[in-house]
Order: C-alpha cells, then sequence, then structure tokens
C-alpha cells in the first residue's frame, strides 16, 4: 500500500527507521547488550511501534529512492558514514528527525563546537584558536614561551590543554608548567587499560597543524559525561581522569567503571540548552566542574549510557513520547501502569573493581558512621634550605637587573624561569675567576669571599644541567644609585651601582620524602575509614567519597601532597599530572607567617637570653613537677650555654671535613664527575629510589656537590658564632640540626668524622629551641599559633560545620522516606514504575540555600545518583580534606588545640588535650616530617538529631618520621641507611578511650581562634562564565522555541 510521505495510517504501527552503521546497534538477549538495541527492544515492546533497520549495504549502497519509508528516523553520522545521502533521504521523505542531521556537521570542528556553544550563551573554558594553512607555518599572532603560549595577545599559562581542531583527532595534549616538573600528558582513546601517557621531556607545543588552547581546569580528578534524551531528559556519569594517571578503572566484566551523578539545577539547564543548540535530541557531551562552575568543554552527539537499565527504561519513555508527538498525537502517551519489558527483567550483577575487589562497605547500618576525616599534614624528607646573600658592583649583573625590571633603576627584581636563570649564569661564568688566589695572594677577605659566593652561585645554577626544578630564585634588589647624563644629553638619570644578589635555593623533596608521603597515603587508605580497607578506593571511584587536597606554595609541599594522594588512591605514573590534577594550592591559607612576625620576634629574643643566660623563668603559680609544659622555655636543657659553646666546637670540625672534600672541586671537576651524568633534579621528583651511582662512587646524595655541600656548613659555621663580637645566633640551630639529620641519613657514606656527636648535640638544643620559636610559654604559644593557624582552623570548622548539616539532611530524608514507605503496596509500586522523564521548572530556578558557606560553593562536589547507582549503600558518603603544609603550620594548629582553654573567654573549660596526652606531647619535642593532626567525626545514628552527642569528634596525631632506629647498630638502622629513609610513626591518641568530644564543644573551644566564615573570600566567577547568569528569562524562551521551530520544520509532512 503506497503511504502519503510523513503520515500515519490509524491503526498501522508508526515506523521508526534506523538508519545507522551496524556497528552501532545491536539487539539480542544479552544481559550487557548494545544500549541502542536495548532501547530499541524496549520501544517495540509497547506495541506502537515498527523498527526498520536499513543496514550497511542499503545505506551504503542503494539509491535514497529504495529506502524503507518510514514515519521517524534516527540517522547520526559515524565513522564511514554518508551524511548527504542521509540528507537528501530525509529531505525526500521528510520523516520526523530525532536528530537533526545539519547540525551534525558541526561537531567534527571543535572551532564551531565552541562557537555554537558561546552563541547560546553556555558557559566553555576559556580557549583560544591557532589556524595553520600549512604544517609549521609561523604566524605572527602566535607566541611560545617556557611556561606559556600567547594566541593573539591572550596568554594561556601551564598547564594548559592543546586539541586538534578536528574534531575526529582524538590526540589531545596537557602540558605542564616547570613549577610542577613540567612535560605533557598525551591523552588518547583507551588502548587496553591506559587512556594516556605522560611524557617529561616534552616541553614544546605541536606546530603541524591547527589548535585550540584552552585553560585546563582542576577538577579533582573526574570528567563528567551528560547524556540528552530529548531537551526534558538528562542523565550523568563520572569517571576517572585520564589525566590522574591514565590508568582505565574496569569492572568484572572488562567495562570502564563509571557511576551515575546527580547534576545541578544549572547543569540541567546547560543540557537542555546544549540539545537545543544543536537540534540534537539524543546527546552527549562533557562538562568539567571546576571551582564551584561548570562548563561544556566538548560535543559528541549521538551517544546512550552503557549498562544501565533504569537508563535504558527512560531513553525509550522519553523517546515514546516524542515520537507520538510527533506522529501520532492522537494517541497517548501517557505510560502504562507496568512497563511491558519489566517482566522477567535479569537482575544486574553488582559492580566490582578488578585492581581491589568489591564487597560489602564498612559499617554501614550500625550506630556509629564515619562522616569526615580531616588531616594536616606536614611534607616529607627534603634536603637543606639554602641561602646565598652578597653585594654585587659588577656590570654586567646590573645590567641583568635593568633587563628583566623594565629599566627601573630602583625596582627589585626576581629571577625564577629558564631563560632569566640562564642569563644570570651566563654572566656569573664571566664573573668567577678562573683560579683561586694562592696564600700568598695580596687579595683582601672580603675579595675572597666575594668570589667564593659568586662560586657558590655559579655551582648552583649549574646544578642539574638545565632549569628543569622548581626549588631556584635569585632576587636582586638595588641598594646605591648615581646620578648620570642621559643618552641623548638632556638631563641626568638615575643608575644602580650596587646591587644585594639573594639566591634561594635546597628544600628540595628528596626520594626518600617521596616515599614516605606515599607510604602515608596507604596507611591512611587502610586504617583511617573503619571498616573501609581497600575498599575506601570504592568508595571513592562509586562518587561517595568526596576528596579534596590542599597544599601551600613550596615545592616540597605540593610533592608530598602529590604521592600522597598516589598512595591513598592506588594510583600509577609519575607525580605531575597527579599534582596538577588532584592538588590545590592555598598559600593565604598554609604558608607564611608575616602574621605572627612580631611576636615570633619577640619569642625567639626572650628565648636567646635563657638560651645564652643559662636560666630558666618558672611561672610562679603553676607546679612546674606538675604542669612541666607551663614553664617559660619547657624543653631546653638546663645546660644549653654549655651546650652551644660544644656545638660550635663540633660544626667547625665537621666544616673542616668537607672543606677538603671540597678543595679540589672548582673548574676541573674530580673523575668521579667525568662518570655520573649531570643530576636531573626535574626527573628526580619521579623517582623512590636513590642515586647508587653516585653514592658508589664516593659524591653526595641527590643533586649537592661537595662545593655546594661546603658552602651549606661553612655558611652555618659562620653564621652560629661571631668570633669577633663572642656572640651567639640561636636561630641557626634549627638550620644545623637540618643539616646534620640530612647528612646522617643521606651521607653517610662519607664517614664524617663526629657527625654523631654533633648530631646528639644539635638535637638536644633544637628539641628546647624549635617548639619554644612559637612561643616560650603557653599563653604566647596560643596567640602565635592562633595568628598563623587563623585562616586554616576556620576552614576546618567550615568543613565540619558542613558535614553535619549534610549528615542531618540525609538523616532528614530517611526519615521522610520511611514515612513514604508505609503507604500501600499498590502507591507505592505505582510510583516506582514511573520514570521521571522531566526536568521540572523549580528545579531549573532553584536558588541555593541561604545559609550555604562560599567557601563551600568553591569546592567541587560528585555525588552518587542513587535512582541509577548499583551499589549497595548509596546514601554511605565520607568527606576527606587533607592540608599539607609545613612545620611552622603543625606546630601552630597544635598549640592551638592544647591550649585553647587558657584563653580569657574560656576560663574554666577542659582542655581538648586530656591529661596523658599533654605530658605525652611536652616530651614530644619534634614534630618531624610527614607528621600530622587528624581530626575524625562520626555520626552516632541511634541518637536523635537535636542530642550533641550525635556527631562525635576524635583527635590523633603523629610525630611523623622516626630517628630512634638510627641510634641502634643492629640490621633495621643498616637497612634505612642504605635506603636513606626513615619509618613513620603511627598515630597517637589525643583523648581519653570512651571519651566524647562532641562537635559542639570542639566548635566552641577553637571558634574564638579560627577566621570567621564570612570573612572568607566569596568564590569567584571565572572569565566566560558571567554571560551565563546574565541571561534572561527571554533569552530562555527564544530558546525553546527555537527548538520547538527547528523540530517542526523537521517533521512538516504531518501538517
Amino acid at each position: 500500500m503506497e503511504m502519503e510521505e510523513g503520515t500515519s495510517v490509524v491503526g498501522e504501527k508508526i515506523k521508526i527507521g534506523v538508519c545507522v552503521m551496524e556497528k552501532k546497534v545491536k539487539c539480542g538477549s544479552e544481559v550487557f547488550s548494545a544500549p541502542m538495541g536495548e532501547i530499541l527492544d524496549r520501544l517495540e515492546s509497547f506495541g506502537e511501534f515498527e523498527i526498520l533497520h536499513f543496514g550497511d549495504k542499503v545505506i551504503l549502497e542503494d539509491p535514497i529512492e529504495s529506502w524503507p519509508i518510514c514515519d521517524c528516523l534516527i540517522a547520526f553520522h559515524s565513522s564511514g558514514y554518508p551524511l548527504e545521502k542521509a540528507q537528501a533521504y530525509a529531505a525526500l521523505r521528510k520523516p520526523f528527525l530525532v536528530n537533526e542531521l545539519d547540525p551534525q556537521y558541526l561537531l567534527h570542528d571543535r572551532r564551531k563546537v565552541y562557537e555554537h556553544l558561546e552563541m547560546y550563551g553556555i558557559p566553555v573554558p576559556r580557549y583560544a584558536c591557532v589556524n595553520r594553512k600549512v604544517p609549521n607555518q609561523d604566524l605572527n599572532y602566535f607566541v611560545e614561551e617556557e611556561d606559556f603560549v600567547e594566541v593573539n595577545g591572550e596568554r594561556f599559562w601551564k598547564p594548559f590543554v592543546e586539541k586538534p581542531v578536528n574534531g575526529d583527532d582524538h590526540s589531545i595534549m596537557i602540558y605542564y608548567p616547570s613549577s610542577a616538573g613540567g612535560g605533557m600528558k598525551e591523552l588518547f582513546r583507551k588502548i587496553g587499560n591506559r587512556s594516556s601517557e605522560f611524557h617529561p621531556d616534552v616541553r614544546r607545543v605541536r606546530r603541524e597543524g591547527s589548535y585550540i588552547y584552552e585553560e585546563f581546569m582542576a577538577t579533582g580528578g573526574t570528567d563528567v559525561k551528560v547524556y540528552t534524551v530529548g531537551p526534558e531528559y538528562a542523565h550523568a556519569e563520572a569517571r576517572k581522569s585520564p589525566v590522574v594517571d591514565g590508568v582505565v578503572m574496569r569492572n568484572t566484566d572488562g567495562k570502564e567503571v563509571r557511576y551515575p551523578v546527580l547534576l545541578t539545577p544549572a547543569e540541567k539547564q546547560m543540557a537542555r540548552e546544549v540539545c537545543i543548540a544543536f537540534r540534537q535530541a539524543v546527546c552527549g557531551f562533557d562538562l568539567l566542574r571546576s571551582e564551584g562552575c561548570s562548563y561544556v568543554c566538548d560535543v559528541n552527539g549521538w551517544s546512550f549510557v552503557k549498562n544501565s537499565y533504569k537508563y535504558y527504561d527512560d531513553a525509550a519513555c522519553v523517546l515514546r513520547k516524542m515520537c507520538l508527538d510527533a506522529k501520532a498525537p492522537h494517541l497517548s502517551s501517557t505510560l502504562p501502569p507496568t512497563l511491558p519489558w519489566k517482566v522477567n527483567e535479569p537482575v544486574q550483577p553488582n559492580e566490582g573493581l578488578t585492581r581491589q575487589g568489591s564487597g560489602i562497605i564498612g559499617t554501614f547500618g550500625q550506630s556509629e558512621e564515619l562522616r569526615c576525616v580531616i588531616a594536616v599534614i606536614r611534607h616529607g624528607d627534603r634536603t637543606p634550605k639554602q641561602k646565598v646573600k652578597l653585594k654585587v658592583t659588577e656590570e654586567k649583573l646590573l645590567n641583568l637587573m635593568l633587563k628583566y625590571n623594565g629599566g627601573k633603576p630602583r625596582a627589585e627584581t626576581k629571577l625564577k624561569s629558564a631563560v632569566q636563570l640562564q642569563d644570570l649564569l651566563d654572566a656569573t661564568r664571566m664573573l668567577v675567576p678562573r683560579s683561586r688566589p694562592g696564600r700568598e695572594s695580596d687579595s683582601d677577605a672580603e675579595d675572597l669571599e666575594h668570589a667564593e659566593k659568586l662560586r657558590q652561585v655559579k655551582a648552583v645554577l649549574e646544578e642539574g644541567g638545565h632549569f628543569s626544578g622548581i626549588y631556584r630564585k635569585v632576587q636582586l634588589k638595588p641598594l646605591k644609585w648615581v646620578k648620570i647624563p642621559k643618552g641623548d644629553g638632556e638631563g641626568e638619570e638615575e643608575r644602580p651601582v650596587e646591587a644585594l644578589m639573594v639566591l634561594k635555593y635546597g628544600g628540595v623533596l628528596t626520594h626518600a620524602g617521596r616515599k614516605q608521603a606515599e607510604e602515608l597515603g596507604r596507611y591512611f587508605r587502610n586504617n583511617m575509614y573503619p571498616g573501609e580497607g581497600t575498599g575506601l578506593l570504592r568508595l571513592h571511584s562509586t562518587y561517595r567519597h568526596d576528596l579534596k587536597i590542599y597544599s601551600s606554595d613550596e615545592g616540597r609541599v605540593q610533592m608530598s601532597a602529590a604521592a600522597f594522594a598516589k598512595g591513598l588512591l592506588d594510583l600509577e605514573g609519575q607525580l605531575t599530572p597527579i599534582l596538577v590534577s588532584l592538588v590545590s594550592k592555598d598559600s593565604s591559607m598554609l604558608d607564611g607567617l608575616d602574621n605572627a612576625s612580631i611576636e615570633m620576634e619577640a619569642a625567639k629574643a626572650r628565648l636567646n637570653e635563657i638560651v645564652t643566660s643559662g636560666t630558666k623563668m618558672i611561672d610562679d603559680h603553676v607546679s612546674s613537677e606538675d604542669f612541666p609544659w607551663m614553664t617559660d622555655g619547657a624543653g631546653l636543657p638546663p645546660n644549653a650555654h654549655e651546650l652551644l659553646r660544644e656545638l660550635v666546637k663540633l660544626t667547625k670540625n665537621v666544616t673542616e671535613q668537607v672543606r677538603l672534600l671540597a678543595m679540589d672541586e672548582d673548574e676541573n671537576l674530580s673523575e668521579p664527575y667525568d662518570i655520573i651524568p649531570p643530576y636531573d633534579q626535574a626527573r628526580a621528583l619521579g623517582k623512590t629510589n636513590i642515586d647508587s651511582d653516585r653514592i658508589a662512587s664516593g659524591l653526595p646524595c641527590g643533586s649537592e656537590g661537595f662545593l655546594l655541600m661546603f658552602a651549606r656548613w661553612i655558611k652555618l659555621a659562620r653564621d652560629l658564632y661571631n668570633e669577633r663580637k663572642d656572640r651567639f645566633d640561636i636561630t641557626q640551630i634549627p638550620d644545623i640540626y637540618d643539616s646534620c639529620k640530612y647528612d646522617l641519613l643521606h651521607n653517610s657514606h662519607l664517614d664524617l668524622k663526629g657527625l654523631d656527636e654533633l648530631f646528639k648535640v644539635a638535637q638536644l638544643l633544637a628539641d628546647g629551641v624549635i617548639p619554644n620559636e612559637y612561643g616560650i610559654n603557653p599563653q604566647q604559644k596560643l596567640k602565635i599559633g592562633s595568628k598563623i593557624a587563623r585562616r586554616l582552623m576556620g576552614k576546618i570548622l567550615i568543613d565540619l560545620r558542613n558535614t553535619r548539616e549534610e549528615a542531618l539532611s540525609v538523616a532528614e530524608l530517611k526519615e521522610s522516606q520511611e514515612q513514604v514507605l508505609s503507604l500501600s503496596a499498590s502507591q507505592k509500586e505505582d510510583r516506582n514504575s514511573q520514570p521521571k522523564l522531566f526536568i521540572s521548572s523549580d528545579e531549573l530556578r532553584r536558588p541555593g540555600t541561604g545559609d550555604k558557606d562560599e567557601d563551600d560553593d568553591k569546592e567541587t562536589k560528585y555525588r552518587l545518583d542513587p535512582k541509577y547507582a548499583n551499589v549497595k549503600t548509596p546514601e554511605r558518603h565520607v568527606r576527606t580534606r587533607l592540608y599539607f603544609t609545613s612545620e611552622s603550620h603543625i606546630h601552630s594548629l597544635m598549640n592551638v588545640l592544647r591550649y585553647c582553654n587558657l584563653d580569657e573567654s574560656l576560663l574554666g573549660e577542659e582542655s581538648l588535650i586530656c591529661q596523658n596526652a599533654l605530658e605525652r606531647l611536652c616530651k614530644t619535642k619534634e614534630l618531624d616530617y610527614m607528621s600530622y593532626i587528624v581530626l575524625r567525626l562520626f555520626e552516632n545514628t541511634e541518637v536523635s538529631l537535636e542530642d550533641p552527642k550525635r556527631f562525635r569528634i576524635e583527635l590523633t596525631f603523629s610525630r611523623g618520621a622516626d630517628l630512634s632506629p638510627l641510634g641502634n647498630n643492629d640490621d633495621e638502622a643498616e637497612t634505612l641507611l642504605r635506603e636513606h629513609t626513615l619509618p613513620i610513626m603511627g598515630p597517637e591518641r589525643l583523648q581519653e578511650v570512651g571519651s566524647c568530644l562532641t562537635l559542639e564543644t570542639m566548635e566552641k573551644m577553637v571558634r574564638p581562634f579560627a577566621m570567621p566564615p564570612e570573612d572568607f573570600p566569596p568564590a569567584s566567577t571565572p572569565v566566560g562564565f558571567s554571560g551565563y547568569f546574565s541571561k534572561s528569562a527571554a533569552v530562555l524562551e527564544r530558546l525553546v522555541n527555537l527548538f520547538q521551530t527547528y523540530k517542526n520544520s523537521s517533521s512538516n509532512g504531518r501538517g
């Protein structure tokens, strides 16, 4: 029978043509058959549709006139697909198009995709296009430097993303900054279990084609894929981003592990607009969540979710309504009470992660649940921090300063980039004397010292063979000026004639430091989450673990955070991609002592008085026997003054030995240096093993040569004691202890005589000096600690409060759900059978809760969608916040926790720390590398929501690296010295067993020392996002109407 084009005869089934390549559709009874087959089978089971599969032969070989005639057409481009032929068929037969054909051309050019998204006001990452007509074409608008590219004057700092403009080319590159170690990560379509590869030596961008450069967005190591079925339905899934370590997580069936996540109302609106903008009802796109905002970074066109029966149900119902509305509006689109395919539906197996197995998670359902883990952690083992200061008058160095400060004679210059440091090295090489003057030289002491310092600067700059490391920076600050005639002879101008050069280097995370951090991450994974074990990985991968990692600005701290994350999440590969993907820098919270500089200087002055005079002040009101920590200068050895003189003598002894080792190291390197290649500091970031070749050759460990080792020791010896003035500088004690500890662990093979004895004396003094630098009595410690850790303490309170509010919301929801369950079984069945197909208007416009913290808004969240999740306990959720910092913040936070009850506003309150723990803390002299403080928040689900005991805080701490085994002459000590590493001490309780520190009490005790939530800066709105929020309701209405217009024009056969 001949049908009129585009109409449907009453009583006949609506014909849905499937004009796609056969590889894209598969039907069958398998549990995990292709999504398209699953959905088409469901559509057919309604009894209203006939599915017509065109097949490859018809599509590729037959003329369109002989193609089957259909009412609705599913057609989309894939490799080898004749899109123009499909367009001609659609023009001839005029079926209702589920996905429009014309816009599918846009999807093959990333430039056009971004332009189209912007045209519709949909937020995209900040980007720029570089278009080349021929490979390697030089473009005057494109500039590449070490750490950025510039396109038409717009600068993109590394890390940035480089995408081919061809949408079918999936070779996407991410370039990392030198401050994170440099290198490039290549993303590609999954090959086996790999989705990316890191190339540490690639630093230059590609030039053989046209590319888009866009800002890299930190997403917490997670990608979100959104799937629309019409403008009113959107489903989202998250997976581990390939930018982290490139290892694809797969389930027991070999499928990539993805989990459904909830979309925000704003993201649902974005999904609607993408669908409308590209006129693709069934459409997948990639979403980036960063700093509390969302961006679309790719649009894929026709895409379905894999392995979700709930989604298949929803998609079939939405497509049914869409086709009925277009071709048979006289038929009811109301869903039947029971969906026809629900009978004998196979049960889905539980997901299991191949790498760590599966199983019941934790203690869910028991009375107490872990809700939050907050840890403040010191960085790992590092090389000693170094500083060289010298006054320079050389023309070459003064010209260099003017070159990089814009020619301003009184402006300071900072040199950090490779080009800048290379210029400085070139100048220094010309200025360093070719040979040292002999003993009979007439050169005065100042000239000799100046020449030695220039040699030291040269040696530091030459370290590693290139400037890929992240631990060297130089400041040039003008000190004196003269007036000289201007070049044109008119008037005078200033010119600097002397400047202060300050070179800072060292403080590098060692191989041992990385190993310590990674092992501590593994320890946390297995021990900080009760009942979890390796199940933490499943909790994390199923988006029920909200993890955020923060770090100070120091390279060693950032790398410690990345190594810890690698161990915690069982990641693979190098640290640079992990650092950039998972670690957020917050220097204002985790760096700096400026807020307490005056108080610390006063404490050091008083400390100097106590040490050099040999006296100790006792608080008259407190018994020093019962409360030894209440003493001024508690922990200082009683014979500190005598030990100080012993320290000077022993330091000179070790310095002289190192001087003899360094004598031959000058312009002519000793034989071992000719054998061993230059030490590459950047590559060392990825190592956990010692440099055995250097050790075997009798060289110092790491990047230090004997010349720099001697410079380190001679500076310490000179600064510790001024013989002419007979004056000690006790602020050098921590640095001497630092150097002793480093050489004892890493350079024991050099057999420096007396180093052991020097270490013991330095340790006795440092154990007293270091804690007292943060206040010489508890009141001063509390004042200094609250100033340094004020912002961090405020953030911790925000974390705890947000966790409590979230837990209470879940508990209230659970209560209401239990009330709903009391309804009749028939009502329940009726509700459950109806999928939620549409996004309601109130969801699109619902504002955020008024009491929500701005700080919490900035944090990117991924929440499991329980409707689609195939996990046993979708409501289980744990928040983890990790703060990596330096020694100062660990001491400061601990001092606030232990002494907060001494504040006038809290007099009479008991300490947060029990008496036993206070005694142990008094004996704990050092919070060494990888020391940490942990707060864990538990919820007792059996007490009422109003009961303060519903939320309990547990406080623990660790002293960090354990030096004590080195004092033993046994196999353990020998192994530690051979591996250059130290074990990390386990956690110790700060409360009595069985005690209950409520969250309410914790907040009351530390709130006076914490930054209030309102003082935290508001969440920033990234560039290019403001237009989304300024879009009016009229524009939204226009977009909806526009979509309907396009749909009508494609199905005008029905009119």
